[in-house]
């Protein structure tokens, strides 16, 4: 072929896809040094790289591949089988410690409970012995000579408020709670706190300060469990002051 002939083939020679005669032939002339061969071919490559500038680069998917290779024979074997598998064990093992971390958050909400009674109780009977060895301290005593409980003792003091210890007191029940009176001398019962018992004791500090000299009666009574603003009848437990 003339040069005039290979013109048209110079595209498809940067390209790559002659076939293998049309390729060696060109490859030979422009062996033999044409310029003007040369050139074309230059003119050939330059307009194939603009023409793919042009083409936005894409990434075939990889089942492409997959199916391009199948249909010459060459097949890979399946890994979807490991994939799920190995999702199945993941999903456990997070299942698992979410299991795990949940019991132990609860064992920790626990134990922080347990060790907020034990402190409570321990503050509550330091403040009690507080109030059983400071002079100042007025005792008053109920269910003394009766066969039936309650029985104990209350403890008034000006700046720390007024303390009860009761014994034989049984469980207030479902719905139902303790409330303590201050009743003044002439005067209404006054609320003063609600309070629950274990069935063996009962310990109850009301907060003070408080002006003992007015106090006539500290007053028990069993209540709704939101309490009530005046006494429920029958009084389970009536404290004189001063007697």
């Amino acid at each position: 072929m003339n040069c005039q002939e290979l013109q048209e083939m110079f595209e498809l020679y940067a390209l790559g896809v002659l076939e293998p005669a049309e390729k060696a032939e060109i490859d030979a002339h422009l062996a033999r040094g044409c310029e003007n061969c040369q050139g074309s071919l230059a003119n050939a490559l330059a307009l194939n790289a603009g023409v793919f500038s042009f083409v936005p680069e894409m990434s075939p998917p990889r089942r492409l591949k997959r199916r391009l290779l199948s249909s010459v024979g060459v097949h890979y074997p399946s890994w979807a089988w490991v994939w799920a598998f190995s999702a199945a064990c993941l999903l456990l093992i997070a299942l698992w410690l979410g299991g795990q971390e949940r019991q132990r958050t609860a064992q920790l909400a626990d134990a922080r409970r347990a060790l907020l009674d034990v402190n409570g109780e321990r503050d509550r009977l330091t403040q009690a012995l507080q109030f059983l060895s400071d002079p100042q301290t007025v005792p008053a005593s109920f269910g003394r000579g009766q066969t039936t409980p309650p029985r104990g003792y209350v403890f008034l003091h000006p700046q720390m408020g007024v303390l009860l210890i009761a014994s034989n007191l049984p469980p207030a029940g479902e719905g139902k709670t303790y409330e303590m009176w201050v009743i003044p001398k002439g005067g209404a019962p006054r609320p003063a706190g609600l309070f629950q018992s274990d069935g063996m004791r009962a310990l109850y500090i009301l907060n003070g300060p408080v002006d003992v000299s007015m106090i006539g009666t500290v007053a028990v009574t069993r209540e709704p469990a939101a309490g009530s603003a005046t006494p429920t009848i029958p009084i389970l437990i009536a404290a004189p002051v001063g007697t």
